[in-house]
């Protein structure tokens, strides 16, 4: 069936963002979530853009497959020995199950460190069994459960095998930090100078970029043209770890794991806090970059579902197998459905 051409059009100053995604109840719709969506070639092209995309938002999690471009290109990756399970754990938020926290734990002692040198800090799996399952055998959280420990695992190696400090290095002011600013400001080619700053929740700083910028470095992932050598090789590095390791990713059963598990030839993902998801669609050198303006994460999954699905990444077969993801079912307690979070009637493209 052919759907209808995305809008080019783009919100500027004070126009709302459109709604992008409705959760209904029944007959009536409940609630209404507004976004933005860009999908940006390498070269920095605008192919498809929805709502204010030249806006800074904060990349959150969606973020970490560019910032795992510093521990492959470096060398570090190959001094080492990690391997596609590694490369897909240093852009995972990760559920916490124990093929995270073994691979972890283990990656951290092949480099002479321990769970001690993350600076991430502990929180409880995220993963509801393993939780249950680690209270039950009286064990307490570790920064190996954090859902960003694979990331600090790649930041520790790397400030390692760069010869730098390895305490601190969350800092603004670490060189490693200061390295991966840098390389987020090329990859996405605008400057980030006068743009937000913050702290994300796993110690490291945060900074605004703008969303078309943040799609156009995904793109750059799959489509290099320009870049070095290394950071090329690195990219087509870390998508390959990506479809070959989805659970290391995410975890077990979810939207992210799911499509790349199903659509793993065509579509690489990336989920992020307060709404904000990323992809990559490979052989296309298209990224696409979703922002949801209250931050639901329930609405960035079906917004960016039913992007992927406007932008042919899906064939039937795959359609129908994640049926569940492009229109979520609301279930009662009892187990009967009794609504859906769907993408909005009045679709944008």
């Amino acid at each position: 069936m052919n759907e209808a051409p995305f809008s080019t059009a783009v919100a500027t100053g004070t126009q709302a963002n459109p709604v992008l995604v409705e959760v209904t109840r029944g007959s009536m719709v409940e609630s209404r979530h507004r976004g933005s969506i860009a999908v940006v070639d390498a070269a920095g092209t605008v192919i498809h853009g929805v709502g204010d995309i030249a806006r800074a938002v904060y990349p959150r999690s969606a973020i970490k497959p560019l910032q795992a471009l510093v521990l492959v290109e470096s060398g570090a990756a190959d001094r080492y020995g990690l391997g596609d399970a590694e490369i897909a754990l240093a852009c995972a938020s990760h559920r916490g199950e124990p093929v995270h926290t073994e691979t972890v734990t283990a990656w951290l002692g092949k480099v002479g460190l321990s769970p001690a040198d993350l600076e991430c800090g502990a929180h409880l799996p995220y993963d509801p069994p393993t939780m249950e399952a680690l209270l039950r055998a009286g064990g307490s959280a570790s920064a190996v459960h954090n859902n960003c420990s694979g990331k600090h695992s790649g930041f520790l190696t790397a400030a390692l095998h760069l010869g730098l400090p390895t305490k601190g290095y969350i800092g603004r002011e670490h060189p490693l930090q200061q390295k991966l600013f840098r390389l987020i400001e090329e990859m996405g080619g605008e400057p980030l100078d006068a743009t937000g700053r913050g702290t994300d929740g796993c110690g490291i700083p945060v900074f605004g970029v703008p969303q078309r910028a943040l799609a156009r470095a995904f793109a750059r992932l799959d489509d290099p043209a320009g870049l070095t050598p290394q950071r090329a090789a690195a990219g087509r590095r870390i998508l390959a770890a990506m479809a070959a390791q989805p659970v290391m990713v995410s975890g077990h059963g979810n939207f992210v794991t799911r499509t790349m598990e199903i659509a793993g030839a065509t579509v690489r993902l990336k989920s992020g806090a307060e709404g904000v998801y990323c992809a990559v669609l490979p052989g296309r050198g298209l990224g696409v970059a979703v922002k949801i303006d209250d931050g639901a994460g329930r609405a960035a999954e079906v917004a960016m579902a039913a992007t992927l699905r406007r932008l042919g990444a899906f064939d039937a077969a795959q359609e129908a197998a994640l049926a569940d993801f492009l229109e979520v079912p609301i279930r009662n307690v009892a187990g009967l459905r009794v609504g859906s979070v769907r993408p909005a009637a009045a679709w944008p493209f």
